[in-house]
């Protein structure tokens, strides 16, 4: 089979390997869909784990099923999480199922970017979710990315009549700006540099859009909120001055939720003294648990999230260089896919 692994950034090679063997209690999954995510364009973070078999956002058909494996047959169709909990551990009785040691384990074999996928036991049981009729192999890889801002907007504590501004215009700020008002908020602010993804998060419901190249971002925010700054604010782009204006924009008594990760290394310097008194929180949000997968299903099911809304651009697996050259540039791209054309 056919797989799309990582040397380098800019040295991504389509292999043929052998498909995967399956054990008792585990599935093989022929992909059909596999969603790129943009944190796989970090630099930093794909170095370290380079040589690897990319893609986590893989829907497809169960081929083959192990011997004791229950409640999935073959022929049916599925969303894997590549990342699953034990439900037992101390982390999980309290919900942090990131922090699971068994969620850290990878649960498929040998990466979303393949013609086949193996779905380890742990994964399969915990979370593999069966795709309802009309929720197509596309929109099931978009479940992924739904369920980390599912998280956010959790952590975020957001409550009715909240302002809500979203720092960063990618495709995960766009499904932070569809679900803004879901969640509780009434006004949704969006900020960015790059002109089609500002008029794109005005077509999705943002009541106003900054360009914080040509605007000063805290001035505009100042003027044009109730309490000079935003309730909640999300914060994008994995870079510590994203961050810093994150805090510089809240509004007291607010949330910050920093989306993404800063290089290892980097500083963020702080005011404890302003926090405290303004009662600002500042929260993280990490990937995402069971519970957060099925609630994204559901919404896409409802058609909250949609693909023709947020799938800008397709590849073939032997195109998946040039898909993360198109991920990594911005530009007029949100999600980017590769999909097996052949089997649709």
């Amino acid at each position: 089979m056919k797989v799309a692994r990582l040397y380098g950034f800019n040295d991504i090679r389509i292999e043929e390997i052998a498909v995967p063997e399956i054990g008792p209690g585990e599935a093989l999954v022929r992909v059909m869909a596999s969603g790129i995510c943009s944190g796989d364009v970090m630099p930093w973070y794909i170095a370290k784990k380079a040589p690897l078999v990319l893609g986590h956002e893989p829907a497809g058909e169960i081929v083959k099923t192990g011997k004791d494996v229950k409640g999935f047959t073959v022929g049916e169709r599925v969303f894997v999480h590549h990342h699953a909990p034990c439900m037992d551990c101390a982390f999980c009785m309290r919900g942090d199922h990131v922090q699971c040691p068994k969620w850290k384990e990878l649960g498929i074999e040998p990466g979303g970017i393949s013609e086949y996928i193996r779905i380890k036991e742990n994964t399969l049981k915990r979370d593999t979710l069966k795709l309802p009729e009309g929720v197509s192999y596309e929109d099931a890889t978009l479940i992924e990315p739904v369920a980390c801002v599912v998280k956010s907007f959790r952590r975020s504590r957001i409550k009715r009549s909240d302002t809500v501004a979203i720092l960063g215009l990618g495709v995960m700020g766009m499904i932070h700006i569809l679900l803004a008002r879901h969640y509780g908020g009434k006004r949704v602010i969006g900020i960015d540099r790059v002109p089609f993804r500002l008029k794109r998060a005005l077509e999705l419901g943002a009541d106003m859009v900054i360009d914080f190249v040509k605007s000063d971002v805290v001035a505009e925010i100042r003027d044009n909120t109730e309490k000079g700054g935003a309730d909640v604010v999300i914060v994008g782009p994995n870079a510590v001055q994203a961050m810093t204006e994150g805090l510089r924009i809240v509004a007291p008594g607010g949330t910050v939720v920093f989306f993404t990760p800063a290089k290892p290394g980097e500083i963020l310097n702080i005011d404890p003294n302003e926090l405290y008194f303004k009662d600002i929180t500042i929260t993280t949000s990490y990937s995402c648990g069971p519970d957060d997968t099925k609630e994204a299903l559901g919404l896409i099911e409802r058609g909250l999230i949609r693909t023709e809304e947020l799938v800008t651009h397709r590849f073939r697996i032997e195109d998946t260089q040039r898909a993360y050259r198109v991920v990594a540039d911005a530009g007029d791209s949100l999600k980017t896919l590769i999909v097996f054309q052949q089997r649709a």
